[in-house]
């Protein structure tokens, strides 16, 4: 067990800071509690650190106890996860205490640690970012389980606690009963899939089906936790609550959930599947599903069935995001749905797979990548948003730019605002040659090489949508206001500049980054590698089904016959 500490110490690094910050923010001294934002950034670079120089990866990994399907996604998923966390804490700056801590500095009441919630609120940020690095330590289906609502249980409070209003309530209790319905299907897979395979080690489950094949229970398993799942990512049809939950949170809580539950989401998919394999050819006939079988040697694709799923899936992910997007007025329920349709385009990576482990065939490369560029350029149009506020009367909570007509004539006032919001809408459009295209280019490419051209035709299509909405709002800045309208001059800068800087640092990665994409994709080949041997399975028995007596035919005594035949 002590092996295992080689992966988690960045997360104990975390840890020690999620204590520190809860402390410190219920000091009576407004100094103190001032340092909460500055400490939770100095262990999310002290995580990034740690990370990046101890967590085992390659061949290290397969030597120490841990997964071994995908040996050098947690290194990279780690270091990424500070990296965008550091520029999301940025931008979480000044969300919550803001009129108490007002009252409080003008003497108009006493501090009560009752009253305020910065401790709590920092304190719940880094369990979330802890939550996501621990799922990318995981190799157990329980440990995933958990990893999963350490990082979804955070944002509930987050989102409640971001603004004053009852619509941060209203969308809180909608995000926490709804995802209390994504985790309990998702827990029934994991169920399912111990019940077929006997164990819930990661490493035993691929040896399992390698050695037995996927037996129904496993495969109804593998269902319902992929469909569980999808409420992660806000995939169809778990995408309900998304534009409700992003519209009533606070614009710098709306850009962390566009980050943290979508990549905790996708690394689970990712690693479900390298349990999977790729390594089945589409057209043999089965016992059970002899339409879409999966029998066959040499094979370089999901099961069939898991496949057509995961294709449905993607393909009404990206297109039911995108023409809901172009029907908003408000935009950030248009990037909700935005952030619905790049959960589309991501699936495309996830099932097309490794191919044959280079960057342009590797769907699992082309997710890491994206899963970068993704959390990096999401970060700049909120931050915008986040940065201006209408000044409230008396003692109310400022209000920040609804729809997309409170943009109009932001050029003239804020022409820096307006210009990082036209690079943020068009990096996350994909226009050359921000870092956006180089974060789709690969999807293609893989999609293409793996012979799903059908689906990447979809993807092109639904791009060209998004054309529409994300040009809308990189113009409006410069549109003249309309008649009735609140003007863009009524807007004043938030006086916390680190959100500024925060949009202006997502707005420079997008063009930076793009220089240097052809190191970021060497990177992520190696992190979005899949090793499909059995590593380690001296130490672990796979689920062999014992049989029955001759008479009942030597069936398995669960029930369940071998569906799914991996290629040799």
């Amino acid at each position: 067990m002590m092996e295992r500490l080689a992966y988690l110490w960045p997360e104990i690094a975390l840890f020690i800071g999620t204590c520190i910050v809860m402390v410190m923010g219920l000091s009576h001294n407004p100094a103190v509690r001032r340092l909460c934002s500055p400490i939770c950034g100095i262990f999310i670079v002290a995580a990034g650190v740690l990370a990046a120089y101890t967590t085992p990866w390659g061949e290290s990994a397969v030597s120490i106890a841990g997964q071994t399907l995908l040996p050098n996604m947690p290194i990279f998923a780690k270091v990424l996860i500070s990296v965008v966390g550091l520029v999301l804490l940025l931008l979480l700056a000044g969300t919550v205490d803001r009129q108490e801590e007002g009252l409080i500095a003008r003497g108009k009441r006493a501090f009560d640690p009752l009253r305020t919630n910065r401790a709590e609120f920092y304190a719940f940020y880094l369990f979330s970012l802890t939550g996501l690095m621990l799922c990318a330590s995981a190799d157990d289906l329980i440990w995933l389980f958990l990893a999963l609502e350490l990082t979804s249980l955070p944002t509930y409070i987050m989102v409640t606690l971001s603004t004053s209003a009852n619509k941060s309530r209203e969308a809180g209790v909608k995000y926490f009963f709804l995802g209390a319905l994504g985790a309990s299907i998702f827990l029934f897979g994991f169920a399912f899939i111990y019940g077929g395979t006997g164990t819930t080690n990661l490493n035993a489950i691929h040896a399992s089906f390698v050695q037995n094949g996927i037996n129904g229970i496993a495969l109804a398993g593998l269902v319902m936790a992929l469909v569980g799942l999808g409420f992660k990512i806000a995939s169809v049809p778990m995408h309900f609550y998304t534009a409700d939950v992003y519209e009533g949170a606070a614009a710098p809580v709306t850009a962390m959930l566009a980050f943290v539950p979508k990549t905790a989401g996708f690394i689970s998919i990712l690693l479900l599947c390298a349990t999977i394999g790729w390594q089945y050819v589409p057209g043999g006939e089965t016992a059970l599903m002899p339409a879409v079988g999966v029998q066959g040697v040499g094979g370089t694709a999901l099961p069939e069935p898991i496949r057509v799923l995961l294709w449905v899936i993607a393909a009404m992910t990206m297109t039911v995001g995108n023409v809901l997007a172009v029907m908003q007025a408000s935009i950030k329920r248009m990037l909700a749905y935005s952030s619905i349709a790049h959960s589309g385009y991501m699936l495309v990576g996830v099932i097309v797979g490794p191919g044959n482990n280079t960057f342009a065939t590797s769907g699992v490369s082309a997710v890491m990548f994206y899963l970068l560029v993704y959390g990096v350029m999401n970060v700049a149009p909120l931050a915008v948003v986040a940065s201006l506020e209408k000044p409230a009367r008396s003692d109310d909570e400022p209000t920040e730019p609804e729809t997309l007509d409170d943009l109009r004539g932001l050029w003239k006032r804020r022409p820096a605002l307006a210009g990082m919001m036209v690079i943020g809408s068009l990096a996350l459009l994909g226009f050359p040659p921000l870092l956006g295209f180089f974060g789709k280019v690969p999807l293609f490419t893989a999609g293409i090489s793996a012979g799903e051209v059908a689906l990447v035709i979809i993807l092109g299509l639904n791009s060209a949508i998004g054309a529409y909405y994300y040009l809308r709002l990189a113009a409006m800045p410069f549109l003249a206001e309309t008649p009735g309208a609140v003007p863009s001059e009524s807007y004043d800068l938030h006086p916390r500049t680190s959100r500024t800087f925060a949009a202006a640092l997502s707005a420079s990665a997008a063009v930076v980054l793009a220089l240097a994409g052809s190191q970021l994709m060497d990177i992520s080949a190696k992190a979005g590698y899949v090793d499909s041997r059995v590593n380690g399975m001296d130490r672990l028995q796979p689920f062999k089904p014992k049989l029955t007596s001759v008479e009942d035919g030597g069936r398995p005594a669960n029930g369940a016959g071998a569906v799914v035949a991996p290629a040799n």
